[in-house]
């Protein structure tokens, strides 16, 4: 028999975005490569047991007296407090506006243009923000509610700063919760109902414990922006310097990516000081590293767990 072959044409438009496209990813990932090897190999000198382990004199410009564990202290108690704060009130609006609010209903698009209008909101309006609510507000009048003879809750703190981070990475969850949320097969809420259960808990014993993997995943992305922020910190509880550790919550305290800021600002030797800096940098991108995979470990056990399930 004799088999007959027709010959297509080439594709060139298909070709051309194809080598366009892969040509960006490669782009990023040489970029990447490059400010990563960059910010490796100049840091690594600098890096220390002692850097990382004690607690910095008063002029941290000194590569023999610059140290950098109260801003490592600091950073990972606020990303913490921050975490803990936002994954509540994220989780709740996401399981409100997916499986109760209408979607026709004027109040939910008033809440989703909340939510977007807040995700383009600028990082420094955040720390205005806090300063002006949480500490001129809240602060001011728990201190006059508790008697306070000086302020104590009414000034820059790490509660404050925590707060105002939390408010700035609510959108970031809202929408990874809502996502996964949109995930669940519908048929596992229709059983879950036709067996008796009630919504609240077909929502809490049904879609959240297979959402939760998502929910991390907004947690991974809300600690990756937070990590190194800066300017929401500025004026809700970062300090320039501390000679001890932060003991409470209404304390002040020193941070990774502020200190950045100082040590490439305001430096009297700048090239004295690009040791320090280049290894501070190194210390905050490992130590963001180091959240984002305790995140990503408890993600992966969590999956593992719920597949074992079925």
């Amino acid at each position: 028999m004799k088999h007959r072959f027709q010959s297509q044409g080439f594709d060139y438009g298909s070709a051309l975005f194809t080598g366009i496209t892969g040509l960006a990813t490669a782009l990023i990932l040489v970029l990447l490569f490059i400010v990563l090897g960059n910010i490796f190999l100049n840091g690594w000198e600098g890096l220390s047991w002692r850097f990382i382990s004690t607690i910095p004199k008063k002029d941290f410009f000194e590569p023999g007296s610059a140290a950098v564990l109260p801003m490592i202290v600091g950073t990972t108690i606020r990303v913490f407090l921050m975490t803990l704060f936002v994954l509540p009130v994220g989780v709740i609006t996401a399981v409100y506006l997916t499986e109760y609010a209408s979607t026709t209903s004027i109040y939910t698009r008033v809440i989703r243009a909340a939510v977007n209008n807040l995700a383009g909101v600028p990082s420094i309006v955040f720390g205005l923000f806090g300063l002006g609510f949480f500490i001129n507000f809240v602060g001011k009048h728990l201190d006059d509610w508790t008697g306070q003879t000086g302020p104590h809750f009414g000034q820059p703190a790490l509660i404050w700063a925590s707060l105002t981070l939390a408010v700035m990475t609510l959108p970031v969850v809202i929408v990874a919760t809502e996502e996964s949320l949109k995930a669940i097969p519908p048929g596992l809420r229709e059983a879950s109902l036709a067996l008796g259960a009630s919504k609240l808990e077909t929502v809490w014993k049904i879609v959240l414990p297979n959402a939760l993997p998502g929910i991390l995943t907004g947690a991974i992305l809300a600690i990756s922006r937070a990590a190194g922020e800066v300017a929401p910190i500025l004026f809700t509880g970062a300090a320039y310097y501390m000679a001890d550790l932060p003991k409470s919550m209404t304390d002040q305290f020193m941070d990774l990516g502020y200190h950045v800021y100082v040590l490439s600002t305001q430096s009297p030797d700048i090239e004295k000081t690009r040791p320090i800096l280049y290894a501070t940098v190194l210390v905050l991108l490992l130590l963001t590293f180091s959240l984002n995979l305790v995140a990503i470990i408890v993600r992966s056990r969590m999956r593992k767990a719920m597949r074992a399930m079925h």
